[in-house]
């Protein structure tokens, strides 16, 4: 099945390519991780970054994306070959990419605001800012860790 990109052939002029969008997303992303990791208490990152507007805006990208070009491909969620064959299609893979990038950057921003709160050094979080920016989830499991070793618990009530 062609996607909507290459139906529209008024479309194909757009300077809007699945490699500029992930050029532009994946350049703007790293500032935010930058700024988490030298800056947190500037008021910048706690604008832009830790209250969440970067990584909205990054969601706002992929809400487009899937928006126009979901249902396009012909993969599926329903097994391994099916995800491979779904992200084939190059505004799928771009818009999953920037599903990590903004799902990553908010659980960082999340590490960095709960660490303040709980009265984490900040360079006991700059282990965890990294791992979650290049491995996600293993940068979790390290917040996670070092938090419960500081405060002697491993989870704590939502307030």
């Amino acid at each position: 099945m062609q996607n909507l990109w290459q139906k529209n052939s008024s479309l194909n002029a757009s300077p809007l390519k699945p490699d500029l969008i992930f050029q532009i997303c994946n350049s703007i992303a790293p500032i935010g991780w930058l700024l988490m990791i030298v800056a947190p208490r500037w008021t910048v990152t706690k604008k832009l970054i830790l209250s969440g507007f970067l990584p909205l805006l990054l969601g706002l990208v992929y809400l487009t994306l899937i928006i126009l070009f979901f249902g396009d491909s012909e993969g599926n969620f329903s097994s391994l070959q099916g995800v491979a064959k779904l992200f084939e299609d190059p505004f799928a893979l771009t818009a999953g990419w920037i599903h990590y990038l903004a799902f990553d950057m908010f659980i960082g921003a999340w590490e960095v605001n709960d660490g303040q709160k709980h009265n984490i050094s900040h360079f006991l979080l700059i282990p965890c800012l990294i791992f979650t920016f290049m491995l996600g989830p293993i940068g979790l499991i390290l917040y996670f860790t070092i938090r419960a070793i500081k405060t002697k618990k491993l989870f704590h009530n939502a307030d």
